[in-house]
């Protein structure tokens, strides 16, 4: 909880400039003076006012930016002001979360890798337990694709935590939510990629492994998910079956998934566009399953061109919240902006700044619409990206163009031709042999692909720390440096869901 009188904020900051001058008295007027120096002495004094709030959480919101790194962040965050904002150069922007009070640096190291994938990483956070790669919340004793060695090393998850407490559960993704880090939350399997039962191999289903899809629909009532929005539709209708948009179902056992969502659950709805989805109606509504492309949703920058349409992740986000809060015990919602990852593999920066902006957007739409007093809300993301920002590029440089120097001057390598400010250390922009001129090519337009190093078809996931951000009861546990797998316990421990404590 931040607690913050405005007449004693004034009078702490004027008489913190006064104390440092008095005890410094060598800082002329042009120092003490600068806005820099100002504003710095204000949040300064403003944090000096935090009171932690050590309440129980009510509710919990975690924001994944899938792929989401501390390049992504500054990036997104510059091209924001830079676009929407004048906001000088951009520089001077803050994307929302990055103004909450509580941050922490977080490592992301699978089990068995050094760099990571999204298995693993959202598995240590839905679990508390780190573990494979490839594999959604098991035990990393298990083997990859190995159905069998998966038996009975099922872990907990947050959600299956959080139904049992008596809490309302949501999972959103603009990926398929049947993709690795929505499934994580829900799902137990050794392979990520068994998506759909036409996935399973012969044996995971001679030993009676459940695809993902089916996993999240076929949970008995009480500890059903009340909301899950995304792509990935093929993964829930039969072979037979043609959805809205033309797209054949991958389901060999005939079963439609979405039928089954609105024959299970009572007050319950399926909806595959956007027309569906602003028609529902959140006061009659209790289990909502929305599955709004056969594959992933579109990029933020293409959603607007979608055959059928499809709701943001803003609107998705406050559309679970309605439906959520209706639980007098609360609730628990997870979201994921799961195509920033996508358009960094395909060393695409304009799509990537776009989603996270979006993302932003969304954690601001929770903020506005929920009560800071008992709502925790948390923004991370399960590991970062090959993704650079580089060169001498001057103040107000655009940031996804050429560099230019401080003198206003287009800026060269040592071979004589321009470059970006963005890059990639491998991917699919470079190029074996002489490095293209992009001196006649429009960077800001939004399929160009950054160029690269390392000739790769998509580019990696880098290995190093990602960030987390908190605000809300219990949002001073996000401090220092952690593992992974300990934004499970602050999450346990704000909102009492009873897992065991040491």
């Amino acid at each position: 909880m931040i607690v913050i009188n405005m007449k004693n904020m004034a009078t702490l900051v004027s008489c913190s400039l006064v104390a440092m001058v008095t005890n410094a008295a060598i800082l002329p007027t042009t120092q003490t003076d600068s806005k820099w120096f100002k504003t710095s002495a204000e949040k300064v004094a403003e944090k000096t006012q935090q009171q932690h709030n050590q309440k129980k959480a009510k509710n919990v919101i975690l924001f994944v930016g899938d792929g989401m790194g501390i390049s992504t962040l500054t990036a997104a965050r510059i091209y924001q002001g830079q676009q929407l904002q004048d906001n000088m150069g951009g520089e001077e922007n803050f994307l929302s979360f990055e103004q909450f009070p509580h941050t922490a640096l977080v490592k992301t190291y699978n089990t068995n890798q050094q760099t990571p994938d999204s298995a693993g990483t959202m598995t240590a956070i839905s679990t508390g337990v780190k573990s494979k790669a490839g594999v959604l919340s098991v035990s990393d004793t298990s083997l990859r694709a190995n159905c069998l060695s998966s038996k009975g090393n099922e872990l907990i998850t947050l959600v299956d935590l959080a139904n049992e407490k008596g809490l309302s559960t949501g999972v959103v993704s603009t990926a398929r939510i049947t993709h690795a880090t929505p499934a994580a939350t829900y799902a137990n399997t050794p392979e990520r990629n068994w998506e759909a039962d036409s996935d399973l191999s012969a044996e995971a289903a001679a030993n009676e492994c459940q695809d993902i899809a089916y996993q999240l629909v076929m949970r008995d009532e009480a500890n059903a998910l009340s909301v899950a929005l995304g792509g990935g539709r093929r993964n829930f209708i039969p072979t037979t079956v043609t959805d809205g948009e033309n797209k054949k179902g991958r389901r060999d056992d005939g079963i439609d998934l979405t039928k089954r969502w609105t024959e299970q659950f009572t007050n319950s709805a399926y909806v595959w566009d956007k027309v569906g989805f602003d028609a529902i109606d959140t006061t009659t509504t209790d289990h909502l399953l929305g599955l709004f492309n056969a594959s992933h949703m579109e990029y933020e920058a293409d959603r607007l061109n979608d055959t059928a349409g499809e709701p943001s992740l803003t609107q998705m986000t406050t559309k679970s919240i309605d439906i959520l809060k209706k639980n007098d015990q609360g609730y628990l919602l997870i979201v994921e902006s799961g195509r920033i990852d996508h358009a960094h593999h395909a060393g695409n920066a304009h799509r990537a700044l776009i989603d996270a902006v979006e993302l932003s957007n969304a954690v601001q739409a929770a903020v506005d619409n929920t009560d800071p007093d008992d709502t925790l809300i948390m923004v991370t993301a399960d590991h970062s990206h090959v993704f650079t920002i580089a060169g001498y590029p001057k103040r107000g440089n655009p940031i996804l163009g050429l560099v230019h120097n401080v003198d206003g001057k287009l800026a060269t390598a040592d071979d004589g031709k321009p470059y970006t400010t963005l890059g990639y250390t491998n991917g699919p922009g470079a190029v074996v042999g002489l490095r293209d001129d992009l001196s006649s090519i429009d960077t800001q337009e939004k399929d160009f692909i950054q160029q690269a190093l390392i000739p790769m078809g998509s580019e990696t996931h880098a290995g190093e720390d990602i960030s987390l951000h908190a605000t809300g009861p219990g949002s001073y546990l996000a401090q220092g440096v952690i593992e992974q797998n300990v934004i499970f316990h602050i999450i346990n421990q704000a909102q009492s869901l009873g897992a065991s404590k040491y």
